[in-house]
């Protein structure tokens, strides 16, 4: 990636509070003009800080952050041109929509004659046109992030901040939301970095995403690349849903591995980040990737499995079944391919190919995915 290519650029950046606990552990990382990347994971992973400090409310304690090839490091938060949207809106209360929208122009001595095309401009790309007069707390929820929005695009940023700003909105609203600042992106361009904890949310949103995890990235790559492709167990296990179960590397050839798993069994896997033969690796496996009965040839692991729970879920069936001594087994049928009746203490074959199965490193330690 060229240096012109480059929107924001972290070198070997470091920062702690106390001078032994690193929240952000020597991160390097480069961020494309115009590019909707999503820093993703728990709390307390180091991916607010990283934003703080970009935005000039938190400072490095070693390494440098440059926008646009300018380092940051004597640059006020006020000069960085950068809009923020926070979850909790942070509109002034007494002043209309409008208002709101023209303090930030004026702050920046904005001519008044531009102001109120910028405001009307700003408020018909987040669909709010005409209600410039109301106050926040005429408008619903979703319609204040929508103003707080068009309050951080409306003096045209270097780039956009967005700090876990649908949290305070209900599921179907922010559902909503999401859709709509991904086709605004869209038609805009400006470089958003947004923040969450929620893998939907990342998934749903972004052109890449940088999975966070104690100050460290430890994958960054589009949404399909990451949740089909992990590389380690923490983001297996993080992004999405995941079947995990441990064993011992018994044989490596290639592309195929295959694993003694806790339990007794032999499975074929992709030997993605393991040690030699004789290690423990983690086995990832995500739900829907596993057949019920399979027909396939080219299923090189078949397995006999007892149904202990059955859940309709509209457009698929979630199973729980109980294979090679593990009992929180989960398996995914699309309602359209549900294979004869599945119902709890039947008998039946599972089974899935070796490409889908990722032989990865050993987690030290149980990892969540709750905020």
């Amino acid at each position: 990636m060229g240096s012109s290519d480059v929107a924001v650029r972290f070198e070997d950046v470091s920062k702690t509070y106390d001078g032994v606990s690193l929240v952000v552990d020597q991160l390097s990382l480069d961020i494309r003009e115009g590019e909707f990347l999503t820093l993703l994971g728990p709390s307390g992973s180091g991916k607010t800080t990283c934003l703080m400090m970009l935005a000039g409310f938190e400072v490095p304690t070693s390494g440098d952050i440059h926008l646009r090839g300018q380092s940051l490091r004597t640059v006020s938060p006020y000069e960085r041109n950068i809009g923020m949207v926070f979850q909790n809106y942070a509109l002034f209360p007494h002043m209309t929509v409008a208002e709101n929208l023209a303090f930030p122009l004026e702050a920046r001595g904005i001519a008044r004659s531009e102001v109120g095309q910028r405001i009307e401009k700003s408020l018909d790309m987040v669909k709010l046109g005409g209600l410039g007069d109301r106050r926040p707390m005429q408008l619903s929820g979703g319609q204040q992030q929508r103003v707080a929005v068009a309050r951080a695009l409306v003096y045209e940023p270097t780039l956009v901040l967005m700090d876990e700003p649908l949290g305070a909105l209900d599921k179907q609203l922010r559902e909503q939301m999401q859709l709509e600042l991904r086709h605004l992106h869209e038609s805009i361009g400006v470089t958003i970095i947004y923040v969450t904890h929620d893998q939907g949310e990342a998934l749903t949103m972004s052109d890449r995403i940088a999975v966070f995890n104690d100050g460290k990235i430890r994958q960054i790559a589009p949404p399909e690349d990451l949740y089909e492709k992990p590389e380690n167990a923490f983001v297996a296990e993080f992004i999405g849903e995941n079947n995990r179960f441990s064993g011992t590397v018994r044989y490596i050839n290639g592309a195929l591995c295959k694993v003694e798993v806790d339990g007794g069994a032999t499975i074929d896997a992709l030997p993605i980040n393991i040690g030699e033969i004789g290690s423990r690796t983690s086995v990832s496996l995500r739900p829907e990737a596993v057949l019920v009965n399979p027909a396939d040839d080219r299923v090189e692991n078949r397995f006999s499995a007892e149904i202990k729970e059955r859940i309709y879920h509209g457009d698929h069936i979630r199973l729980r079944v109980e294979v090679f001594g593990n009992d929180d087994f989960i398996v995914k049928v699309p309602r359209s391919h549900t294979p004869g009746s599945l119902e709890v203490g039947q008998t039946c074959t599972i089974g899935w190919r070796s490409a889908e199965c990722r032989a990865l490193d050993v987690p030290t330690i149980q990892q969540t995915t709750t905020n």
